[in-house]
């Protein structure tokens, strides 16, 4: 019994009045979820227990209504203890409560293992898509025994301990009932087949390793660190099981002239003192190349100038961000007694008029936030 003695249909998330499919289908989720083969929590383990625990109570009707009525002390006085156990895998615990039907396939057919690579791209090219060359290393059928991992000219048995089922099931009878518990065949190793003579090529994997490489589309506007699932391109199954997937993660390497915050670009471009003054034309970079970029007379630090769709496209196709352009001015340092004498001169001939701003300081704030 649970130290804890929780609710049985709050760890099952079901209400009390929760019918037998309504059991099912909440111990099925959680199973899944909690089984220590898969789960990755450091209380999964009791977590499970618990849960196969209140199903083992929940989905009989003599053990419910004793606890409906009762609870756990009833429970405890009709004689009902937990049942232990040990599930090799997580087809072994399906197979024991819900037959082969939901784990699929026969004995010995396991699904091939996904794999991740590994693809560096610039950001320019993640703004326009490109295709790149990825190698992978990758399980294939074995073309000398054709995946059966025989060698030629050899039979393959069926087990004659499970008969092909790959498991092996012990049914334990109580007075609450039957339970099924389902394990691997210790002779055969879940395969079903038992085979006299390896292949020579694969050794009876059915399998063997090589290299590949495939061309792979990256979509315009990907974001570093975004994977791309490549559907049947990982490693081959067993005993011709579906194939896994190929997974690409993307990294996209920095460019010294730019910062991205989502689908925009940011970047600076440096003024000279007159050029801010007088207003020029000048040229800044772009995802495309440089464009020249008109800056008006009186152009402040700090000022921003928005180009509008110029920055990186929306991945879901509909649009793209925009650059914004930080204008930094550029004041001289080492200046030569004329030039130091003419800005004098033009110290002299300046007024209040000469520096009056057409928007405050926090109006300028409030312009670059937008």
């Amino acid at each position: 019994m649970a130290t804890t003695e929780r609710d049985y249909y709050e760890l099952l998330g079901v209400a009390r009045s929760a019918d037998e499919g309504e059991i099912k289908k909440a111990f099925r989720r959680l199973a899944r979820e909690l089984h220590p083969d898969v789960s990755e929590a450091p209380d999964a383990e009791e977590r499970f227990r618990e849960v196969v625990e209140a199903y083992e109570v929940l989905s009989k009707s003599e053990t419910r209504e004793l606890y409906d009525r009762y609870g756990h002390a009833g429970l405890r006085s009709g004689g009902f203890q937990p049942g232990t156990f040990d599930f090799g895998s997580l087809s072994d615990l399906f197979a024991a409560f819900f037959g082969d039907d939901l784990i699929g396939g026969r004995a010995g057919r396991a699904r091939g293992a996904d794999l991740v690579a590994e693809v560096e791209i610039e950001l320019a090219e993640a703004a326009t898509g490109v295709t790149r060359e990825v190698p992978f290393r990758v399980a294939v059928p074995c073309g000398q025994c054709g995946g059966n991992g025989a060698e030629p000219g050899t039979d393959v048995q069926t087990c004659p301990t499970c008969g092909g089922a790959g498991r092996v099931q012990q049914v334990s009878r109580s007075v609450f009932g039957e339970f099924v518990r389902a394990q691997s065949c210790p002779r055969c190793g879940g395969s079903g087949r038992l085979i006299e003579t390896p292949c020579s090529t694969c050794t009876g994997a059915g399998r063997v390793v090589e290299e590949r490489v495939l061309d792979v589309e990256i979509p315009a506007g990907i974001h570093d660190g975004q994977q791309l699932r490549l559907t049947g391109e990982g490693h081959a199954g067993t005993l011709g099981a579906r194939t896994g997937d190929a997974y690409v993660r993307v990294r996209v390497l920095g460019d010294p002239r730019f910062v991205r915050e989502g689908d925009d670009i940011f970047a600076t471009v440096d003024l000279t003192m007159t050029q801010a003054a007088l207003g020029a034309k000048v040229k800044v970079p772009t995802l495309t190349g440089d464009e020249e970029v008109e800056f008006d007379p009186g152009t402040q630090p700090g000022k921003i100038v928005v180009m509008r769709g110029r920055g990186m496209p929306s991945l879901q196709g509909f649009g793209r961000g925009d650059q914004r352009v930080l204008v930094n001015v550029v004041v001289p340092r080492n200046l030569s007694d004329e030039q130091r004498r003419l800005l004098a001169e033009f110290d002299e001939h300046a007024d209040e008029r000469t520096y009056r701003s057409d928007e405050g300081f926090f109006d300028k704030l409030k312009s670059a936030f937008r």
